[in-house]
């Protein structure tokens, strides 16, 4: 088994334009960016997908991608960002990792959201009881008193 490159990166083994190192996640630029200042959050511990990550490691990851959210408006005069992740399918490198990538209307991404699809009359209602019920059955269940 190949070693994984973000923890390689996590260690500084190997070289990448970190933006931000926090205790549990690091961010850096992503070298191949859909825009400049694209960023990628990644845990610094091996988690390959976000079903993998500790309760405890997902507060400060996300609040990382939030932060860096914000930060692409402020240092690159983006209107916006696009925050996204893949788990498992097309995901380029298997540890778990989020894109921050800046946004401006008109910037021309449209690469995330193809092909749409529509619901068939009440198959709406279906998916989301179906999902409902997974949730129900998880480990962790959501909080109480929620919808």
């Amino acid at each position: 088994m190949s070693p994984c490159l973000f923890c390689s990166v996590v260690s500084g083994e190997t070289e990448a334009s970190v933006v931000v190192r926090r205790a549990s996640a690091i961010a850096f630029l992503d070298h191949r960016p859909l825009f400049k200042g694209h960023t990628l959050v990644v845990p610094r511990a091996h988690v390959t997908t976000l079903e993998e990550m500790p309760p405890e490691l997902i507060e400060p990851f996300f609040t990382l991608a939030r932060d860096l959210s914000r930060a692409v408006v402020t240092a690159l005069g983006a209107q916006g960002s696009f925050v996204a992740m893949n788990n498992t399918v097309s995901q380029s490198v298997p540890h778990l990792h989020a894109h921050v990538v800046p946004r401006t209307k008109g910037d021309g991404l449209r690469g995330f959201f193809w092909p749409r699809v529509r619901y068939d009359e009440g198959e709406m209602g279906e998916y989301a009881e179906r999902l409902r019920l997974a949730l129900a059955s998880q480990v962790d269940p959501p909080d109480a008193g929620s919808d």
